[in-house]
């Protein structure tokens, strides 16, 4: 009787190999995906830390609706939707707790200044098929923690949306201007959160 190996079958050797270099390679792809994970765009605030807390101020209405140059559309109260969105957003962000001027280290303020349909595509007949809104507001952001220091100011800064009024991505007005809300909401947080 011979000795016996306690190790594997000689022919089992190229297998044990390539399923070792298989492992490692598997591990080498794993590590390099743990590492590079955080790398990318990320969401975060770029504020400096001693900014948690905004005041949103009600916005003012300055569209000169009146003005026959000025061919505005009258929405009642978008200034107060405009407002209500931004806080909206500032509180789904996270990043900034929404609270009165008087406890808040920064204070935004800001103007309606206009609110546009512009026509975008026409049929054949040149009826029109697909319009343009536009909210157009001026906004300013004040340190609320010493002398109201003003921090950045935007003159005209606009959020969008376009809607078809007829076929399979037709959807009304009203869903239309609640997505320029959404838009401009979403700008002037990334805005207050990231230009810095």
């Amino acid at each position: 009787m011979g000795a016996q190996s306690l190790g594997p079958p000689e022919s089992a050797g190229p297998m044990i190999r390539t399923s070792f270099k298989s492992l490692f390679v598997l591990l080498g792809v794993g590590i390099g995906i743990t590492l590079t994970g955080g790398c990318g765009y990320s969401t975060g605030s770029l504020l400096p830390s001693n900014y948690r807390t905004i005041s949103v101020e009600p916005f003012k209405n300055k569209v000169g609706y009146l003005n026959e140059n000025i061919r505005g559309l009258y929405v009642p109260l978008l200034e107060a939707k405009v407002h209500d969105a931004v806080v909206s957003r500032f509180q789904t962000d996270g990043h900034l707790k929404v609270t009165r001027s008087e406890q808040a280290d920064l204070v935004l303020k800001g103007s309606l200044i206009g609110f546009d349909r512009e026509e975008l595509r026409l049929s054949d007949n040149q009826d029109v098929t697909e319009y343009r809104l536009r909210i157009t507001v001026a906004i300013t952001l004040f340190d609320g923690t010493g002398g109201g220091q003003e921090l950045w100011d935007e003159p005209s800064y606009s959020g969008e949306a376009t809607y078809y009024i007829s076929g399979p991505q037709a959807k009304s007005e009203a869903q239309a201007l609640d997505d320029a809300l959404k838009d401009i909401s979403r700008r002037i947080v990334e805005r207050t959160l990231e230009n810095w």
